[in-house]
């Protein structure tokens, strides 16, 4: 019997009068999917419920963040607490250096750091100070990759602008554009023919170590190590935009996975446990460059938030529990194996990349290895596959260009239930 979603609707057409196309970010829209978008009233553990009762297996762990599941008891405590004492000061508090040090011994390569309130934030931030410091202007990133949505870094940029089949986004000048080069994720080649004719214009490669944002894409072998040398041998920075893959991936985030030391990281998400953060960080002699040390001007009213500051702390300190990724890792590769299965019983063209606890179907019969390959999967089937799911009480990521999470409230029964979903999702689509 089909779920009931009227009550959902009614909150939605209601958003629509008062929020720019009801939604508060685009791919919650349910653009690239078709339909409207649940409403949900709360979380618990694995679970979402909407405004109309359902339940759902949630996978989107709200983009990420939610590592340890929805509402988990010794992060809820900690922003109680927290809240009790004020939710804002715009001062120092203890716990910004707690939180920042637990930071620090988890990645050697952030020597200093700034706490700031976003993804965005944080990348837009790194980018200025990396300018800063070599004295030039350009930036090069990667086609699907996402960093955030300041100027200069929307241009051919994966998460929503790929959903919605967005070009380079309108309001950005291009003489702001101009200063962005563009090589292909994966390809030593591209990024080495960027250097040979701008190598002495580039300021910083920023990169996705793990890209998330066109879909899971893992770095091939040697991509990496190759962008490390290019940029140490140019005299331009390495910057990992690691909000995603920060603390996911591995404790140490993707650059201790994969064995790189960056020169600036972007982190956000995990390390706020499901309030808004940003953070950036790195060379000592870089970040030095901040004001009020140096000239290089980023400020924020509610950065360092005691109530994110709180809620990161007591994530962190969760994680650090002994075999914590390694449960997860297994239970992820379970529910991979266990879904690739279904979908061949099936005969359903299915490329399941994964790294940790990030994964990404792509309905294609070929490996997804950069944008271009990711951007061939069957976006139609995608869309009858979530609402099929959906309809069966399972929440993915409602657009194929993103990433499906797993969180340690996910259990043996609920990647059980998911299976059982998928096998009856892939029957009906076939």
């Amino acid at each position: 019997m089909a779920l009931s979603h009227d009550r959902s609707h009614e909150v939605f057409q209601r958003s629509l009068r008062y929020l720019a196309g009801g939604v508060n970010s685009p791919v919650r829209a349910f653009r690239a999917v078709g339909g409207e978008p649940v409403v949900i009233a709360r979380g618990e553990g694995p679970y979402v419920y909407d405004v109309d009762g359902n339940r759902y297996i949630d996978y989107v762990c709200s983009w990420g963040p939610l590592i340890l599941g929805h509402a988990h008891p010794a992060v809820v405590e900690a922003v109680r607490r927290a809240a009790e004492r004020g939710t804002s000061y715009g001062a120092p508090t203890e716990a910004e250096a707690d939180l920042a040090q637990l930071i620090v011994e988890a990645m050697p390569s952030i020597e200093l750091l700034r706490f700031v309130n976003s993804g965005t934030e944080a990348t837009m931030s790194a980018l200025r100070l990396a300018r800063a410091f070599t004295g030039r202007d350009k930036i090069v990133k990667f086609e699907g990759c996402y960093h955030g949505h300041a100027d200069g870094l929307l241009v051919q940029a994966g998460s929503g602008v790929a959903t919605l089949g967005l070009p380079d986004s309108p309001g950005v000048p291009a003489s702001y554009a101009q200063e962005t080069l563009v090589a292909r994720f994966n390809d030593v080649p591209s990024v080495e023919a960027l250097f040979d004719r701008h190598g002495d214009a580039i300021a910083a490669v920023i990169v996705e170590p793990v890209a998330g944002n066109m879909g899971v894409v893992p770095p091939q072998p040697g991509f990496l190590e190759a962008l490390r040398e290019i940029t140490r041998r140019a005299g331009a920075l390495l910057v990992f935009d690691e909000v995603i893959t920060g603390f996911r991936v591995a404790y140490g985030g993707a650059q201790s996975l994969y064995g790189i030391t960056p020169d600036l990281t972007c982190l956000g998400k995990i390390i706020g446990g499901g309030l808004p953060v940003g953070a950036y960080g790195g060379r000592r002699e870089v970040m030095q460059m901040l004001a009020p040390n140096g000239p290089v001007y980023q400020a924020g009213t509610l950065s360092g938030n005691p109530l994110a500051m709180a809620a990161g702390l007591a994530t962190l300190r969760e994680l650090q529990s002994p075999g914590f990724y390694e449960r997860l890792d297994a239970l992820s590769a379970k529910l991979v194996e266990s879904v690739a299965r279904a979908a061949k019983s099936a005969g359903v063209s299915l490329w399941l990349n994964r790294v940790g606890t990030m994964r990404t179907p792509f309905f294609v019969d070929a490996p997804v290895t950069d944008y271009a390959s990711a951007r061939r999967s069957d976006t139609k089937l995608y869309a009858r596959f979530f609402h099929a799911m959906l309809e069966r009480g399972v929440y993915l990521a409602p657009s194929q260009f993103e990433t499906v999470f797993i969180s340690s409230a996910h259990t043996e029964r609920e990647i059980a239930d998911t299976v059982t979903a998928a096998e009856a999702s892939f029957a009906e689509i076939a």
